[in-house]
């Protein structure tokens, strides 16, 4: 589909090469992955054989948690490609500079999209330094980014009609083609990736964080959960969404954060089954929500800074950054989860010992920070450290945006109040109407209790 491609430079087509590769980044897995079946495709019309690659490098604000998510996938992904006889490699190198050496013996370099300023940032140093043309495909959201909207949006709102009038359009079943033409050997050394453990001893990256038991990498692990969802939950989803204590929600961000499942293979799926208010509350999660937080981090460079936010917000913060705080909390007593709020201390818990926090406490969780730190600039700080080092689904546009949304970014003004002014509050009072916080915190409990067996 023309729409979902784009091209990163202008270079001579004709040039040759002795082979089509696939730069594996954003989009981890085999199923639904149109810049994989482009790369065939194109492969298969050259009557070259096709390889993809990925290269593995420490990545900012990542530790060995998902270092060892996305490594378990990575190892799934060779599998599940060979099966496909299709050649993949993973070198222990700098992305950008993997795909420049592989890149001049190709014909043709593709690649999928990423939001996110070192994704962009690495992708315009290879259309900069490369001789062959370079490709990406637009392939972890429904409706590519720049087909739903020209500008940074400003809510919701605005641009759900955008993106719900080209559901029908993109919303496609991709066809797999069989690869003609197969490579007998790497154009690179490939690195082993068959010990995760040793992996990350050898990236020397933070271990100071658990690898969590609740989740297992990869795209059959991902298509497992979404089946499991699917027919066990979505009935009771527009209900139970907002409860934590019920576990009932579909638990696919992790894999929607790595690519190992595809927002149009889960839209698909969902409308398998019958219309009702909770396929449509879910459908809105997964399209609406999701597509506009990749809206804002493409159309705003300054998403994870307190700079990036709206003007209105950032004016009535600052007009009560003066406003006397009832508690201030350092930022290792947050993260330590030793504040004086019994929910808010199991949030962080659940960010510590499963490496995700339900939805509805993960606002709250945002919220009580503004309210407890010294300044709204600081609270912005501490939640963007926070969200990228205990949350699997951390460190990507919807994480951000997650933490955008708590000071004012696609809501709207509210009644003004201390601290907050005219920023959306939330207070206990307001989780104890919503679902059984007793029932939350002894979970969690027990949560915490079995991650530390």
């Amino acid at each position: 589909m023309k729409e979902r491609i784009k091209y990163l430079n202008d270079k001579n087509v004709n040039v040759k090469g002795k082979y089509v590769a696939y730069w594996i980044q954003a989009s981890q897995r085999t199923k639904y992955n149109h810049a994989l079946e482009l790369a065939i495709q194109k492969a298969n019309q050259e009557q070259l054989p096709l390889f993809c690659f990925f290269g593995l490098t420490k990545y900012p604000a990542a530790n060995q948690r998902p270092y060892h998510f996305m490594l378990e996938g990575l190892q799934q992904l060779k599998i599940s490609l060979a099966k496909r006889k299709i050649l993949f490699g993973v070198a222990k190198q700098s992305p950008d500079d993997l795909a420049i050496s592989i890149a001049k013996n190709a014909k043709l370099l593709i690649v999928d999209c990423g939001y996110l300023r070192i994704q962009k940032q690495w992708r315009k140093k290879v259309a900069d330094s490369i001789d062959c043309q370079f490709i990406q495909v637009e392939t972890d959201v429904l409706v590519p980014v720049e087909q739903a909207s020209e500008k940074e949006e400003w809510a919701a709102k605005t641009i759900r009609p955008k993106i719900q009038s080209l559901i029908k359009y993109f919303a496609k079943e991709l066809n797999e083609e069989d690869l003609q033409k197969k490579m007998d050997k790497l154009p690179f050394q490939e690195y082993d990736i068959s010990n995760i453990q040793k992996c990350i001893d050898d990236l020397d990256v933070d271990k100071s964080v658990s690898i969590v038991q609740q989740f297992k990498g990869g795209e059959i692990e991902a298509q497992t959960r979404l089946q499991e969802f699917l027919n066990k939950k979505l009935k009771n989803y527009a209900k139970n969404r907002n409860d934590p204590s019920l576990n009932a929600t579909s638990n696919l961000s992790p894999y929607l954060h790595f690519g190992m499942i595809s927002p149009l293979n889960i839209y698909l799926e969902a409308m398998k089954f019958p219309a009702s208010d909770s396929r449509d509350s879910f459908l809105e999660e997964l399209i609406v929500r999701r597509e506009l937080s990749m809206n804002f981090c493409y159309y705003n460079d300054l998403y994870d800074k307190y700079e990036g936010l709206p003007t209105w917000a950032k004016n009535t913060l600052q007009e009560h950054a003066k406003d006397k705080r009832e508690y201030i909390y350092t930022l290792e007593q947050f993260e330590k989860a030793k504040t004086h709020d019994v929910y808010w201390n199991s949030a962080q818990f659940e960010a510590i010992h499963k490496g995700k926090i339900s939805g509805y406490m993960r606002m709250y969780w945002g919220k009580k920070v503004i309210e407890w730190t010294e300044s709204p600039q600081q609270a912005f700080e501490y939640l963007v450290y926070l969200n990228d080092k205990y949350h699997l689904d951390g460190r990507d546009a919807n994480g951000y945006t997650g933490v955008a949304w708590c000071f004012g970014k696609h809501d709207r003004p509210w009644t003004g109040r201390k601290i907050f002014g005219n920023i959306r509050y939330m207070i206990d009072s307001g989780l104890k109407r919503k679902f059984d916080t007793v029932q939350y915190v002894t979970s969690v409990n027990q949560l915490k209790k079995q991650q530390q067996k």
